[in-house]
């Protein structure tokens, strides 16, 4: 696992360039341009279960979709920051993206630091320094399992369940 560090007020943008948000809507047309004005090197070298460690109010700008689609579908684990744009955590729910907030850990981790993850215990591990953060709901880690709140919403109806 690699592990991707950005700093403050990344904005959408960044994550995905508007010149191509009407001509890409497929995960296939939207990776080879995540984060292609912010890192060049990442659409060729992420892989899933990569991390991304982010500073304040990541996310940040336009409200589009293809940033939260486009590092879904690459298989970021998760992306851990000190603070979202509240549009972009929203997003990153309904597409079942995990957002954690622990600026404790953004803070300690050192290039080339080894980190653990454990969402469902609420435990980031950086070497062998620990940090808690809230566990996140069992409906947010369903919606992630699910791949989005549109696919959770279709499970729950096939199962005749609000």
């Amino acid at each position: 696992m690699k592990v991707w560090k950005y700093g403050d007020s990344i904005n959408t943008d960044m994550l995905f360039p508007g010149k191509y948000t009407y001509t890409c809507a497929t995960p296939e047309e939207i990776r080879p341009h995540l984060l292609e004005d912010l890192d060049p090197t990442f659409s060729n070298n992420v892989n899933r279960g990569d991390l991304l460690l982010v500073g304040d109010n990541f996310g940040c700008g336009s409200s589009r979709e293809q940033p939260v689609l486009g590092l879904r579908d690459v298989g970021i684990k998760a992306i851990i920051g000190r603070s979202f744009a509240r549009i972009f955590y929203r997003a990153s729910i309904n597409q079942g993206l995990i957002l954690i907030e622990c600026p404790e850990a953004v803070e300690a981790y050192r290039e080339g630091a080894e980190v653990e993850l454990n969402v469902e215990e609420g435990l980031i591990r950086i070497d062998k320094e620990e940090f808690d953060f809230p566990k996140l709901p069992d409906q947010i880690l369903a919606i992630r399992d699910a791949g989005g709140l549109l696919n959770y919403t279709r499970m729950k109806l096939k199962e005749g369940s609000p």
